[in-house]
This record gives C-alpha cells, structure tokens and sequence, in this order.
C-alpha cells in the first residue's frame, strides 16, 4: 500500500509541478524556473518519507567546494536527482536527448540550463556536452552527471564514460564523487518502494591536474567501494564487484576497481 500511495503523489506532485515549470519558464531569466524544480524535489522526498517510508540520509555535504564543480554520481533511482536538486545549488545536469521529446520539457530544460546530448553518442556528441558544459561553467554552476550512463541495480556496475573526465580537465573544476544505497529503498525505476533510510554521500573532492588514467580510476574506485560499503551497511551482507556491463564490441572485465 505504501508504493500504491506514493505513486499517486508522484504522478500527482510531478504534473502540478511540471506545468507550474513551464509556465515559468516563460518567463526571463531562469531563476523561476530553478525555484519551482527546487520546491518540487523537496516536496518529492516529504512525499518519500510520508508515503513510501524512506528517509535520506545525506552525509559529507561539508566537502561540498566552494564555487564551481562537478558532481559525478552513482545512478541507483529516479530519486537521486531529487535529492541533488534540492540540496545543492545551481545545478545543470547532463542528460541524453530523450527528454526533450517529452511535452512541456524543451523550455524547461533550457531555462535549467540542462546539457542535452545525443542519446546515440560521437563526435557531435561529444561537442555538444563540449559546448553545453562551457556554457554552464560560465554562469558558475554545478554540473551533474552520471558517468556510467544508466541507472544501475544495487551492486551493478556498468563502464564509466569518459565525457566526466573531459570536462574536469577543460574547465579546471574538482569533481565530487557521489555514493549511494538508495537502489535499495527504490531501485531504479520500479513501482515497489521499501521503508528504510537511504544514504546519498558526498565523497572527498578529486583535485584537478590528473591526467585521464589516474583521473577515472579513482572516480571510479572512489564511488564503487564507498557505494558496496554503504550498501553492505544496510543490509549486514557483503556486496562482490559485480562484472562491468560492456557496451556493444566491447568484452566485460571483471575488476570493478579497473578504470
């Protein structure tokens, strides 16, 4: 009943909400935009909490810097971004174009400031984030993205995505590695919620000047082992590396330590 009751409040508070959005994003500037996307992620997890039973419990956010970085985060949920939306400031997220073929969205993601990429990938993609992701540093904001690319099960591991590291290096921002459980209160997409209190963790920034190799591997290592420890706390189990999912031509390897 909870997940029953909770979906009503979804789809209630995302369609109120939605169409506020678009009526202000007829309106200069971004700012009303950015409040009422703000407004509407707390307002989801007071609906998590109330309806669904799952608390969030979110730590390090005294390693947030100061200015301009990057967020690269583990992708358990559709809950992760409301938990980024409503406590980080500024946020422009890097998302594939699918989004923008939803009605009403266009005007809203361009008033977020959202970097929108081609779903298929190639060079044209890799400009576009190029040129979206420029255009955000300029106004001071933080990018959020998610490198392996997809929502991941608990203890999933797809391969990192190098578009994090590009933009690290080009715009001399630290990136803040981001851990989470949540997958287990609310696994990526599905109808059934859990009770529970998820953690969503900031981790210790990556200063800039690496150089790729050194960059990715310890994104990766830093957001894999801390998500399998917060996923081990929860649930008093051990959690394996699980094999890399590859993408197509690619073979898997099975480290999920390896870059």
């Amino acid at each position: 009943m909870r997940s029953f009751f909770f979906s009503i409040a979804y789809w209630t508070l995302s369609g109120f909400y939605v169409l506020l959005a678009a009526l202000a994003s007829l309106l200069p500037g971004p700012g009303a935009v950015q409040a009422v996307v703000r407004f509407y992620s707390h307002r989801m997890l007071w609906a998590l909490r109330l309806f669904a039973g799952i608390k969030i419990d979110l730590a390090g956010r005294e390693r947030l810097p100061a200015g301009a970085f990057i967020l690269a985060a583990k992708h358990h949920s559709w809950g992760d971004g409301f938990v980024m939306f409503a406590n980080v400031d500024k946020v422009a997220f890097v998302t594939g174009d699918h989004l923008e073929h939803i009605p009403l969205l266009r005007g809203i993601l361009r008033k977020l400031g959202a970097i929108v990429v081609d779903s298929c990938g190639g060079p044209e993609s890799r400009r576009a984030l190029a040129d979206s992701a420029a255009a955000a540093h300029r106004e001071g904001k933080r990018i959020l993205i998610y490198p392996e690319g997809h929502l991941a099960r608990p203890g999933e591991h797809f391969r990192y995505r190098t578009g994090v590291f590009h933009m690290y290096r080009d715009f001399n921002m630290p990136v803040v590695p981001v851990a989470t459980n949540l997958g287990l209160f609310w696994r990526q997409q599905d109808f059934k919620k859990t009770p529970g209190t998820a953690t969503v963790e900031f981790l210790a920034p990556i200063p800039t000047g690496l150089d790729r190799r050194e960059f990715m591997a310890r994104l990766e290592t830093a957001i894999e082992t801390r998500t399998c420890e917060l996923i081990a706390k929860a649930t008093g189990e051990p959690v394996k590396p699980s094999v890399l999912m590859p993408t197509p031509g690619e073979a898997p390897s099975l480290s999920a330590q390896t870059a």
